[in-house]
């Protein structure tokens, strides 16, 4: 079991997945010991869980009557959260946090050659449309931003554009826009990226182009190359436009893909970057034909295209405007997973080896932002989460990964990329011959009868239930090592034994 989780199995995640994440946190000001009261919440919610210990520090709450609950704004709803039982649980844990955990790493990576301070950018859309929205995302330590698709043609906005799919914590899951390209002439984007240039020029400015044909594709390279942008970034990818021959219709076509990634090299001597749709079979092709056509990389994945629901009480889809509505990107977490497939696909594919990949789609935690680059991406973008949280999180996201190389012992970034990716293999080369079977602990179990009822209705029939110690009991002849008891466990009181070769 690894460090992260046995820190899980001590502090009260459940407790911290209830705290708004709010802005100028009033439990922080209540504090008598002048703890950071939100700031460590903040960090136990993105799973940045020694960082959360780090700032505890000296604190002690055992004899604090907990004013900070008090001033929590979930008390108005007499739901506060328990930040005292919180805290309380992070004491004793100091000694699961190897003392090397302290130092820090080099977190300077790049991509197509350019250099980044840390892999994690803003990727292209609301989040950085603006010099201000940009300005204090730069200010706050992300490395760099995908501005918001620069375009020649006018743009159209409609109102509402967002919906969203909630867990039961009430945030975002999964996030779907009706949002198009950048609302300010080619010009305007033109002056924010030379003040952008000129105030942060160890940033990284990617510039996102769409163009009607081969010309545009070219110009607006040109442009943005003068105007101080370090990486081209072509959207083959944006579902929500309202002419049918661009954006994802684009990346749907190798040999439109070939022709204006061609077309936009053209334009530049910069890296450029194809960023790609998800809303396909295989993207594998698609990427192929952008590396025939100049492509130095691909940017992966756009939002998919989706219905997030429908009003029951109006029997309009979300979001409704004026009685209507459209398919629209989806993103956020629930992409994440296949987000991660495209990029596995990518990272696998020899005739793409050479190629960055810049991952995105779902990217919430620093342990997000690792699988992507295990699976093969080289650096990261990242927008929903920002959307919800601030760009703020880059706090969390950066100190949660540089604590996890030091305790790994990683020195770079580059190092990771795609450590994971030959873990994916084909259906005919996954072993069958062995099984694990799960094991209870009943310390942890709290009697819930979940795992049973799962198993008897969804799984093999292979769990017993004691009415008397509501305990359960692995009946070993039916069991198949599915686990889906193991995920259903909201105590995580069901472990796995070493597996046993069946036949």
């Amino acid at each position: 079991m690894g460090i992260t989780d046995r820190i899980h199995q001590k502090y009260e995640e459940a407790e911290v997945n209830k705290c708004l994440i709010c802005h100028d946190p009033e439990c922080t000001k209540a504090c008598p010991q002048g703890a950071p009261v939100g700031k460590i919440l903040r960090s136990l919610y993105f799973v940045n869980v020694v960082g959360a210990i780090k700032q505890y520090g000296k604190t002690d709450c055992t004899y604090c009557n907990a004013p900070c609950e008090r001033k929590c704004v979930m008390a108005q709803h007499k739901v506060p959260v328990n930040i005292r039982k919180v805290f309380m649980s992070l004491k004793g844990i100091e000694d699961l946090i190897p003392p090397e955990c302290i130092s820090k790493v080099d977190m300077t990576t790049e991509i197509c050659g350019v250099k980044l301070e840390n892999p994690f950018l803003l990727s292209s859309s609301v989040v950085a449309s603006s010099y201000d929205m940009c300005k204090r995302a730069f200010e706050a330590g992300w490395a760099g931003a995908s501005f918001k698709t620069i375009c020649s043609f006018p743009q159209h906005e409609t109102s509402p554009r967002f919906s969203a799919i909630r867990n039961h914590a009430a945030a975002f899951c999964g996030f779907k826009n009706i949002e198009q390209l950048s609302d300010h002439s080619v010009e305007e984007n033109m002056e924010i990226f030379r003040r952008l240039r000129e105030e942060f020029p160890s940033k990284v400015i990617i510039a996102s182009i769409m163009g009607q044909n081969e010309e545009e594709w070219a110009s607006l390279a040109e442009k943005c190359e003068a105007a101080g942008a370090s990486v081209i970034e072509c959207n083959f990818s944006c579902p929500n436009m309202e002419s049918d021959d661009l954006g994802v219709t684009i990346g749907q076509s190798e040999e439109l893909v070939e022709r204006f990634t061609r077309a936009a090299k053209s334009g530049t001597n910069l890296p450029v970057l194809a960023k790609l749709t998800p809303n396909i079979t295989d993207m594998v092709p698609i990427a192929l034909a952008a590396k025939r056509g100049g492509a130095d990389g691909i940017a992966a994945i756009n939002t998919i295209n989706s219905i997030t629901g429908v009003n029951i009480e109006t029997l309009v889809a979300e979001p409704s405007v004026q009685g209507k509505s459209i398919v629209g990107g989806y993103s956020g977490a629930a992409v994440k997973p296949i987000a991660l497939r495209f990029i596995s696909d990518l990272s696998r594919c020899d005739d793409l080896t050479g190629m960055h990949i810049s991952g995105m789609g779902g990217i919430e935690t620093w342990a997000d932002a690792l699988e992507f680059l295990l699976l093969g991406a080289g650096s990261l973008q990242v927008t929903t989460s920002v959307m919800q949280y601030g760009y703020r999180i880059i706090d969390d996201l950066l100190e949660g990964l540089e604590e996890y190389m030091t305790r790994k012992g990683i020195t770079s970034i580059s190092s990771m990329v795609g450590g994971a990716s030959r873990t994916i293999v084909d259906h005919h080369s996954i072993e069958r011959d062995s099984i694990v079977f799960p094991v209870f602990d009943k310390e942890k179990c709290n009697g819930c009868g979940r795992c049973y009822i799962s198993c008897m209705d969804g799984g093999h029939q292979a769990i017993e239930f004691d009415p008397e110690t509501r305990r359960p009991k692995l009946i070993g002849s039916k069991c198949v090592g599915c686990h889906l008891c193991r995920l259903v466990c909201p105590t995580k009181a069901i472990g796995q034994a070493e597996r046993a070769i069946t036949r």
